[in-house]
């Protein structure tokens, strides 16, 4: 009776280990990455997992490390961690470690780890494009462009949303690229306000320009100053007469190939009249004289 007793009691011991509890190896989280867009912040990473799951731990370098509650034991292969690196300014680093499923034990101490790059938000953070509307003064002589600051994934402590003025202050500018409409001619200005005038200097009274703006973070690495292009957008402008609308080489061209096409209808006309005169003289000389 003691053996069975036994016998049973190990049955159900190793059907419990092997049913919870795994002593294999798992693999490593690969392409670990962060995006980050106006201080949206992903922790990314493949591959997609299928009998184990993915952990992340983060922290500012060289403090402890902690868990974000979303991102436990989860099949997923981004992690948000927006809300979780508070202090802007600081170097984070993140790992993603393969664990069992959810309910599942294993006998592994340590869980194979892949850590990402360095992270700093208020250095890598790309600015987003930027929305913005075109004033034409009456007097024509004027064009302001008023832009719309970027609203960021943050918020402050009466929960009202900020933009990335209010992160950046002083250090954010505009970088305007523009040019007439019928020219492929570029020109570049940069302002530190979000209300852009360009006057008689900038552009020339009752033409059409187009304009593109993006942030423009000087404080930052080269690579990293310019936020994305905004889209495109153009300014009225007066009634043009024929040479603004297609240009005087277009023109040019134009009135040399209708002289082109007459030169030549003229000498396929004094060709053919040619030809018809030459058929005619022929045709009489080969005609008898009438006896008189």
């Amino acid at each position: 009776m003691l053996k069975m007793e036994r016998l049973i009691f190990t049955t159900l011991c190793t059907a419990f280990f092997f049913t919870n509890c795994v002593s294999e190896d798992y693999p490593k989280a690969q392409n670990v990455s962060w995006l980050s867009i106006n201080f949206k912040t992903l922790l990314m990473w493949d591959p997609k997992p299928s009998n184990y799951s993915y952990t992340v731990e983060y922290s500012v370098i060289g403090q402890s490390r902690e868990r974000n509650q979303h991102c436990i034991r989860t099949m997923a292969t981004e992690c948000d961690l927006s809300n979780s690196l508070v202090d802007l300014k600081a170097k984070y680093s993140a790992d993603v470690l393969s664990e069992p499923l959810r309910g599942v034990n294993s006998d592994l101490i340590e869980f194979p780890h892949t850590r990402s790059e360095r992270f700093v938000p208020y250095e890598d953070t790309l600015i987003g494009r930027p929305e913005f509307k075109i004033e034409v003064s009456k007097d024509k002589k004027k064009i302001t462009l008023y832009v719309e600051d970027p609203p960021t994934a943050l918020f402050n402590e009466q929960n009202q949303q900020r933009t990335i003025r209010d992160v950046f202050a002083d250090e954010l500018q505009y970088k305007v690229t523009f040019g007439k409409a019928t020219s492929t001619g570029k020109k570049t200005k940069i302002s530190a306000s979000s209300e852009i005038e360009l006057d008689r200097r900038d552009v020339d009274p009752g033409v059409s320009y187009c304009f593109n703006v993006q942030a423009y973070i000087p404080s930052r690495s080269t690579d990293k100053q310019l936020g994305e292009l905004s889209q495109r957008q153009c300014s009225p402008g007066d009634k043009k007469d024929l040479f603004e609308e297609y240009g005087i080489g277009v023109i040019a061209g134009f009135i040399l190939l209708i002289i082109l096409i007459i030169v030549v209808a003229i000498v396929v006309t004094v060709v053919c009249c040619k030809r018809r005169r030459k058929a005619n003289t022929s045709g009489k000389e080969g005609v008898p004289l009438r006896s008189v």
